[in-house]
């Protein structure tokens, strides 16, 4: 009878034993919500005019993007950052990071620009530049510099929305024919917008460009879009003095106009273009303005 009741006690310990061991290894575990997608980092990228689709003038795969998060109204420095210019890799379905980032109890202002570079040696004034051929598709997307600001960030409110907006200007040129023009306007014009400055620098932290004052004008040749139209990115500027402005070359004549001109920053600037038969009478009106452009 005793030799049972010292069985008992050995089988008792045992159990003990196993159920210290069991508690031991659900301790040293990272705790399950720390894998949870609640606690990961993602964020939703839209181009402007809310497209995501990949176009001549949206994101296209293998589009980067650069993304900084700072502790809530803290200004966003080159470094000390939650997170810092890492690049979002667009694959043609989703935005991809390079490495898992988690949320803390923190709350974070988001940042974003592209196209992406690096390295990056100071925030407010990011080297930026147009194309001064932008008649490929390529050439054009890596002239129009967008950015995108999200305030007040923190876990448990789902992806980051990056709301991207147009920070150049964009020139929308259309020829129609004047009065005394005969025939039709041939589709393989080449336009050129003159005198425009095309290198400048970018602020991160308030989403401005601003071209550089000491560089001299230049000429950008710009992307055709058929039906006779035409677009250019340009860096903000104002050209105060009355210059050679839009040149059309068509069936070897060269139609220019001269004028001043605000390019505003974000904003597409609608020129309708008449073409006369002296090249010399070329009229040219300035339409509408369009914000974030989506076309």
């Amino acid at each position: 009878m005793m030799k049972q009741m010292i069985n008992h006690s050995k089988v008792l310990s045992v159990l003990g034993l196993m159920l210290s061991l069991t508690a031991c290894s659900s301790t040293d575990e990272a705790p399950a919500e720390a894998n949870t997608d609640a606690n990961v980092v993602r964020f939703a990228v839209q181009h402007p005019g809310g497209v995501t689709r990949a176009t001549d003038t949206s994101f296209e795969t293998g589009d980067r993007v650069g993304v900084f998060l700072t502790d809530q109204n803290v200004p966003l420095d080159v470094a000390g950052n939650y997170v810092t210019n890492m690049p979002l890799s667009y694959d043609g379905t989703s935005w991809n990071m390079p490495q898992t980032v988690y949320w803390n109890d923190g709350t974070y202002d988001a940042y974003a620009y592209s196209p992406y570079q690096t390295p990056i040696l100071a925030v407010g004034d990011l080297p930026v530049s147009v194309a001064t051929d932008q008649r490929s598709a390529a050439d054009y997307g890596q002239s129009d510099l967008l950015w995108a600001k999200t305030a007040g960030v923190s876990a448990g409110n789902g992806a980051v929305n990056l709301q991207f907006s147009h920070r150049m200007s964009r020139l929308m040129i259309r020829l129609v024919k004047g009065d005394d023009y005969e025939g039709e306007l041939p589709d393989d014009a080449e336009v050129y917008v003159h005198n425009t400055v095309v290198t400048g620098t970018f602020d991160l932290r308030a989403g401005y460009a601003t071209c550089d004052t000491h560089a001299s004008g230049a000429t950008i040749h710009a992307r055709p879009l058929g039906n006779h139209r035409y677009t250019a990115l340009v860096i903000p500027q104002r050209l105060d003095n009355r210059v050679p402005l839009v040149e059309v070359v068509m069936k070897g004549v060269s139609y220019l106009y001269e004028s001043k001109f605000l390019f505003k920053p974000g904003i597409q600037h609608n020129v309708l273009l008449a073409v006369s038969h002296n090249p010399e009478q070329v009229k040219i009106q300035v339409g509408g303005e369009i914000e974030n452009w989506s076309e």
